[in-house]
């Protein structure tokens, strides 16, 4: 990408989205164009079509997607199997049909079965089974990806996928109904600091996450759409991961809260482990640079300033 070059960011609003934004216009990019869902419904395709008509986009970022954790997975598998599929569908067509020199599509690490050998390589992907929790959203991302490495074969594109670990920090969704697990356990925690109730955490905790601060991502996006190229998608993490009741103690000890804990087992653990093989992206020269504790810090200070004031 040139400096002036014509860069949409799709989902601009979002965790990653928000996050890219700034980091491209801290760079001195200076034609980055911010699409959030009010001036583009990306599952709508003449809405997309008019998008690309009028910017004419040159690189294209697409971070939008419909997201949340378990629960919101288990509750609306055909919305987030649905809207995560036009959306690929949209914006890979567009892309194609404006003549974008590259575009990338960020996808996720649950993407990969559920029961992976580890850390886990890009080409296990469709080995076996998919985690039934998340299964829809994972099959979009997948048809994403896919569809992504057909156009580049079939139509000689420049489409390239990322597959990135659990992301987190300030800007995320910390609504108990959608948000994935590690804003629900800052937003449990500090609850329960200011109620005296212990809170109530899914599983035995005796699960293994990856967990990565956004910005971390935003730098890796803009690493990746200017120095690779190839049809293969490349995951992307920190290439570290923790127990899930280590990062309660972690969050606990962040948050000052010295009560217990109440793990309600009747619910779901999700997949055991997913830790990403980090080496494609790592020998081109790209690593993580923000460590867990920092990153926790980061987004436990926006937190207390932007979402939560008891």
């Amino acid at each position: 990408m040139n400096k002036d070059s014509t860069i949409l960011v799709l989902g601009s609003k979002g965790l990653v989205g928000s996050s890219l934004y700034k980091k491209l216009i801290e760079l001195e990019y200076t034609n980055v164009i911010p699409i959030t869902r009010s001036e583009c419904n990306l599952t709508d395709s003449n809405d997309v079509h008019k998008c690309f008509f009028k910017h004419k986009p040159e690189y294209v970022f697409h971070c939008a997607g419909k997201v949340g954790g378990i629960l919101a997975n288990n509750n609306y598998p055909a919305t987030f199997g649905f809207d995560n599929g036009m959306m690929a569908l949209n914006i890979i067509f567009n892309c194609l049909h404006f003549s974008v020199k590259k575009l990338l599509f960020l996808g996720s690490s649950c993407i990969y079965p559920k029961n992976c050998s580890q850390p886990i390589k890009e080409e296990y992907l469709l080995t076996s089974e998919l985690e039934p929790t998340n299964e829809m959203y994972a099959l979009a991302k997948i048809f994403g990806l896919k569809l992504c490495q057909a156009f580049n074969k079939e139509f000689r594109t420049n489409f390239i996928s990322c597959m990135p670990c659990n992301l987190y920090g300030p800007g995320d969704n910390f609504d108990l109904e959608t948000s994935h697990v590690l804003p629900a356990l800052i937003q449990k925690i500090y609850t329960a600091k200011h109620t005296n109730i212990p809170p109530e955490i899914w599983g035995t905790g005796e699960v293994y996450r990856e967990f990565m601060y956004v910005d971390d991502l935003a730098d890796a996006c803009i690493f990746l759409m200017n120095n690779y190229s190839e049809t293969q998608t490349i995951n992307v993490g920190t290439g570290q991961d923790i127990l899930i009741k280590d990062l309660v103690t972690l969050i606990s000890n962040i948050i000052e809260y010295k009560g217990s804990i109440n793990w309600d087992t009747s619910k779901p653990n999700g997949t055991y482990r997913k830790l990403l093989d980090v080496t494609r992206i790592n020998t081109i020269g790209w690593r993580s640079k923000i460590t867990l504790e920092e990153g926790l810090n980061k987004t436990y200070e926006w937190f207390k300033s932007n979402v939560h004031k008891l």
